[in-house]
Formats: C-alpha cells, structure tokens, sequence
C-alpha cells in the first residue's frame, strides 16, 4: 500500500502538469484563432487560383512558358513541412509515414531530394538516405513573406534549370480541427492535367464560356509571355504561402487537442490518486479506532 506521503506528492505533480497543459491549451488556441483567419480569408484566392490558370493555360498559347514543361520525371524535389516542436498529437507521425511512403513509392524510378521545413523534419529525415537539398532550421513560425517567396524562387529557378522536372509539397492541410489531412501535392510544372477535372464545376463552366468562347479570339496586350512571366511565378508563390499557412493552421489545432486531451487525462488521474487516498486515509482510521477500542477492552477487563 502506497504511503500517503508519496501520493500527494504524485497528486501535486500532476496538478503541475495539467496547470502547464491548460497553459500551452490557452496560447495555442490563441495561435489557431489567428493561423484559421489567415487561411480562411486566403483560401477564396488559393481555392480559384489554381482553377483560373488552369483554364488560360489550357487555351491555344501563341508562345510557351518553362514552368508549363511537363516532363519524364528522373528528378524531383519534395518540399516537406512538419512543427518544430512536439506535443501535438500524431501531426509529425502521420505526416512523416505518408511522406515515406511516397518518396519510396518515387525512389523507385526516379531520383528523389528534399527540401526540409520544420526541427522535426530535419530530425527525422537525417537518419534517411534521402539527400536533403536544402533544409530551414529558423522556426516555422517567424517566417516571413520574404521568406515565402525566396523560397518559391528557389524551387522555379531549379525547374527552369532542369535541374528538377518535377516539385511535391506533402503537408497537413487544415480541414478541421480534429481531423487534419495529410496532403501531397505537385507544385511544378504548372499545371497538372488532373487540377482542371478537379475544378468545381460551375465555377469552371462559367469560365470557360467568357474565355474559350470570345466574339473574335483572345488578344493578349502588351503579350502573351510578358503576362504568363508575372502570372505563373506569383501562382508558385501563393501555392506555397497556401500549403505554409495550412500547415501552421493544422499544427496549432493538433497542439489544442492534444493539450486539452492531456489536462483532461490528468484531471481524470487526479480523481483516481484522490480516491485511492481517501481509501487508505479511511482504512488507517479505521485500524487507529480499533486500536483504542482494543486497548480499552483491555483496561475494562483489569
């Protein structure tokens, strides 16, 4: 039987850590207010963005964009973001176990590197034989736009260098708060075949009819290149900024539930220690009572 010593000690230790769990709940519900705004209010663009292109795109182009190669794939690069810290539930797990399972599905028949964000992703994919080409150890959450578009520059200076044919982003993309959805998605070329049937239909009928229907034909001013030169980069930027803001978005809401799932196991273990105290507690007063009622039996038969 334990002493009662060490069960309110063990009872104080888990009330300093459902007070810490309750903290970390507070600040990364403060954190997921802010990251879900963000997304939403972007998603109106990110969501239409890839549809609109899509559909110039795939119109009769007197010239032709780079970033529109689509080509055998022998090298391609995996942008992967993961949290640099723990303490959200199976987030990193689930993101990491998809995230292999893909790249071996790749290794297969082509030559696969990564491009790591995140102290868990560099962790964890430092004890893989995938080379890594770049990796960004500064925290997720200072990045900036700076840093969002330096990166997407990056990746198109490596497609249009053929020095990549191919770019995947895997992520959490945020669809709730309990259920995130590990995403992989191609980033370059621009743009998969498979974006136009994925296209919500209305939307792309409606577009469709003013762009592929004109009185005369399409007249591009000042050009068709100067155009897609500003179009087609500023869409690998949003695409990018879009699967950032998912992931973060996804990360803090993982980090909620996991802590307020934490302070409610705690507070359930609490009332257990608590019972299991009062049980002895009871049980050492009834042992004290029947001491002193033995021991004045005892005086009364004297």
């Amino acid at each position: 039987m334990p002493a009662l010593i060490d069960l309110r000690r063990r009872i104080k230790s888990v009330k300093n850590t459902q007070q810490i769990t309750q903290a970390m709940k507070t600040v990364s519900s403060a954190k997921f207010k802010k990251a879900q705004k963000a997304v939403l209010e972007g998603r109106i663009m990110w969501h239409a963005f890839p549809e609109v292109v899509s559909l110039i795109t795939s119109l009769p182009l007197p010239d032709f964009h780079p970033l529109l190669s689509k080509r055998t794939e022998k090298k391609i690069l995996c942008l992967v973001i993961s949290s640099d810290k723990g303490l959200c539930g199976a987030f990193n797990s689930n993101l990491f176990e998809e995230s292999s399972t893909f790249l071996e599905e790749k290794k297969k028949d082509t030559e696969v590197k990564l491009l790591l964000i995140g102290k868990k992703a560099i962790h964890h994919f430092s004890k893989n034989s995938f080379p890594v080409d770049r990796s960004y150890e500064k925290e997720i959450h200072t990045f900036t736009d700076e840093d969002l578009d330096g990166l997407a520059q990056h990746l198109i200076q490596l497609f249009i260098l053929n020095r990549m044919d191919a770019v995947y982003a895997i992520y959490n993309e945020f669809k709730s708060i309990l259920s995130p959805k590990i995403t992989v998605s191609q980033i370059l070329p621009i743009i998969p075949e498979e974006v136009i049937l994925s296209c919500e239909v209305p939307l792309r009928t409606r577009l469709q009819s003013k762009l592929t229907d004109p009185p005369i034909g399409l007249e591009w001013d000042p050009g068709i290149m100067p155009f897609l030169e500003t179009l087609l980069p500023f869409y690998v930027k949003e695409q990018i900024r879009h699967v950032y803001f998912e992931s973060v978005a996804a990360e803090h809401a993982a980090r909620m539930i996991a802590m307020d799932n934490a302070s409610n196991n705690a507070g359930e273990l609490i009332n257990e220690l608590t019972l299991v105290l009062n049980k002895i507690r009871q049980a050492m007063i009834t042992i004290e009572l029947l001491e002193i009622m033995t021991a004045v039996e005892a005086l009364e038969k004297k």
